[in-house]
């Protein structure tokens, strides 16, 4: 063929292109490893199935990051299967499949994802985390964006978090607490000791309830030192000394916060209580003139005081240094542009008759999922003397929680049924979240 080689390149599964390449052109970058044992199917519905080459690769990575911060996704995921690369958009809490592409780029996007986030992309045998730099264009929108990738049977599995600047929850009263447990919650603040607990699983929006109250209390009373212990860093609070742990390395918890209580604190803020270490010296701390909230994974505010009971926490301790435990979720909000009311009948108890519900119907808007943004629902339990002498006596779980409904305590199903009453959500997302099997299922 003279000067001109020819090479097979099949980048695409069973397609065979061919190169050639002239005197004085460089030879394209073909990997041969990512071009072995590629088998997809010729779907032409997806506009990224023609992007094969390094520079392509870039610009579908950003493509979808870009895709899902339109979206106001919250996490996005790049999930490897036997035949293709699926991603996936976590809205409102519910994860959903975008796009999927051909097996044939997987390696090349989990290797531009680790090269965006500082990664080693020699290291497919690891689970690793990092963060990706923040564009000048999403630099109004973004606060962060965390990637963490794992190996599977299939390849490396991606996940990349959102952190949104929402100026529209930065003080406590736009949190949509219930008038009562935002009225507790500020009492809570005014205090010069004592623990508050906040559980809940990962993405209820612990951490952006803790930052409003740090808030409040800079706003309301002015002069107290706040710090904070972080892992990571999630939301930065002008006015607040925040600190990020290194758990793996020497500044831990436990550490920092023994070193922190030196420098003559007045409110601390813990980003998780993991341990019993750590569990020890919070509650010391509240014990001894600081105010400090903190989170731990618990499904229920009766369930926080056992937690801190197995972690080695003496009874008398949880009953003299623990304020309060507040429990909460997010329910997703009925799109407002499709939303529409039907008749339906109560079944349960007191509530049987006719009652106007809302439905979610699903729009371009909401993206066809009839649900548009989330709400808060909470539940706040106060140590009062009954719940005092019930954790000193060691009482189980199911003790503990019939106290609570005999006292008539308000729980996140009674909290939520006010948005279901105002058109702000439905019944059955309430109870999705709440984790009830309803009648009609």
């Amino acid at each position: 063929m003279g000067k001109k080689n020819a090479f097979l390149d099949n980048v695409l599964g069973r397609r065979c292109v061919l190169v050639f390449v002239t005197k004085g052109r460089k030879m394209p970058n073909l990997q041969e490893s990512n071009r072995k044992n590629m088998d997809v199917s010729d779907s032409k519905n997806s506009s990224y199935e023609q992007k094969a080459d390094a520079q392509d690769v870039v610009s579908l990575v950003d493509d979808l990051l870009k895709k899902a911060v339109k979206s106001g996704a919250s996490d996005v995921h790049f999930e490897p299967t036997g035949a293709e690369l699926a991603v996936k958009f976590r809205l409102d809490g519910v994860l959903s499949t975008v796009e999927t592409l051909p097996r044939s780029l997987s390696d090349n996007v989990i290797a531009r994802l680790k090269v965006l986030g500082g990664l080693l992309t020699y290291r497919n045998d690891i689970p690793q985390e990092g963060r990706i730099e923040i564009s000048r264009t999403q630099d109004d929108l973004i606060m962060d964006q965390r990637l963490a990738v794992f190996p599977t049977i299939h390849g490396q599995r991606a996940v990349v978090r959102l952190f949104y600047k929402n100026i529209e929850l930065t003080e406590l009263a736009q949190l949509g607490f219930s008038k009562h447990t935002y009225t507790a919650l500020k009492k809570i603040a005014a205090k010069n000791q004592g623990v508050l607990l906040l559980t809940g699983p990962a993405g209820s929006g612990k951490s952006t309830t803790l930052a409003a109250l740090l808030r409040h209390i800079l706003k309301s009373f002015a002069g107290r030192s706040v710090v904070t212990l972080e892992d990571p860093v999630e939301i930065r609070i002008d006015g607040v000394t925040q600190v990020q742990i290194t758990p793996h390395g020497q500044m831990t918890f436990p550490l920092g916060l023994r070193s922190l209580l030196r420098q003559d604190p007045q409110v601390l803020m813990i980003g998780e209580i993991r341990d019993a270490e750590t569990a020890r010296i919070a509650i010391e701390a509240g014990l001894t003139g600081h105010l400090l909230m903190s989170t731990m994974h618990s499904g229920s505010p009766a369930g926080a005081f056992l937690r801190l009971l197995e972690m080695g926490i003496e009874p008398y301790q949880v009953t003299s240094s623990v304020s309060a435990v507040l429990n909460q979720r997010l329910v997703r909000k009925l799109c407002t542009r499709c939303k529409r009311t039907e008749p339906r009948t109560s079944v349960r108890g007191k509530d049987r008759g006719q009652t106007a519900a809302f439905e979610a119907v699903g729009c371009d808007d909401c993206f066809s999922t009839g649900y548009k943004g989330r709400v808060l629902i909470a539940e706040m339990v106060q140590l009062d003397s009954q719940l005092r002498k019930a954790v000193l006596a060691k009482a189980d779980l199911d003790e503990l929680e019939r106290i609570l409904e005999n006292k008539g305590h308000t729980n996140m199903l009674a909290d939520g049924k006010r948005l279901v009453g105002d058109g702000i959500t439905t019944q059955a997302e309430l109870n999705t979240v709440c984790g009830i099997v309803s009648d009609d299922s």
